[in-house]
């Protein structure tokens, strides 16, 4: 059995069963999920779910939406599975590759397909000594996979949402926009005056219109840290306690 933690999310609305050492959800899928605009019925793809962070988070703000995961680890996809089946068994996980997609999901299309996919190439940074967080954020499948597994999941019509490293932001538009059109980029910083440190991109299969270039979102009040208490911007705090959804409209 897994030595697990069980930590609050979304200001308590949600509690998820973690590994208590090992890769472990942190604020980035809670935006990530904050950032779609799913509407009830609609269904949605989270490659590389992990325990189900962003999937469940997603679930908490749009209770009718039809959740899938996919996830490579079988313990976190046991996690994610657990997680589900304590908010009634909102999201199906499956156990697979997403550069060999299961049968499973090449049956479906999806309204939207999102990741938080690994954020650092390893040929230019260390390996994590836990398998299960290296597996998390060191780049094993290339970020190219990623995108065309979601592009090929996504319906017509349908958007692709990914979290990223500003500093693969080249990479990821322009594997984007070989697959899909009218992208949005909305850029993360994490105070005024800062360099964006985080971005969200959005595609559309078969889209059309002009990119666009959101204007960003801080992630914390003021110019620099001043204390040891919380300092969220106040969007950012609706975001990650009372589980509001992100301004970035499609």
């Amino acid at each position: 059995m897994q030595d697990v933690t069980r930590d609050k999310f979304l200001g308590g609305r949600l509690v998820l069963a973690q590994p208590r050492k090992g890769y472990r959800a942190g604020v980035d899928p809670v935006i990530l999920a904050a950032s779609v605009p799913a509407k009830d019925g609609q269904r949605v793809l989270d490659l590389g779910c992990g325990v189900g962070a962003a999937g469940l988070c997603l679930a908490a703000r749009v209770p009718g939406v039809q959740l899938w995961g996919l996830e490579v680890q079988p313990e976190y996809a046991a996690l994610a599975r657990e997680n589900a089946a304590a908010l009634g068994g909102v999201m199906q996980v499956v156990v697979g590759d997403l550069a060999q997609m299961p049968a499973a999901l090449r049956e479906v299309q999806f309204d939207h397909v999102i990741a938080n996919p690994p954020y650092f190439r390893r040929d230019a940074s260390s390996t994590a000594p836990d398998a299960g967080r290296e597996r998390a954020m060191g780049e094993a499948t290339p970020l190219e996979d990623w995108v065309k597994a979601a592009a090929r999941r996504v319906a017509p019509g349908g958007y692709v949402t990914f979290i990223q490293r500003a500093e693969r932001l080249p990479e990821l538009m322009a594997l984007m926009q070989a697959r899909l059109g009218s992208l949005q980029l909305l850029p993360l910083f994490p105070r005024t005056g800062r360099e964006a440190q985080l971005v969200l991109l959005r595609g559309r299969k078969n889209g059309r219109a002009d990119f666009r270039l959101m204007a960003g979102v801080a992630m914390h009040r003021g110019v620099r840290h001043v204390s040891d208490c919380e300092d969220y911007s106040p969007l950012m705090s609706d975001v990650l306690r009372a589980g509001a959804a992100l301004p970035f409209p499609t």
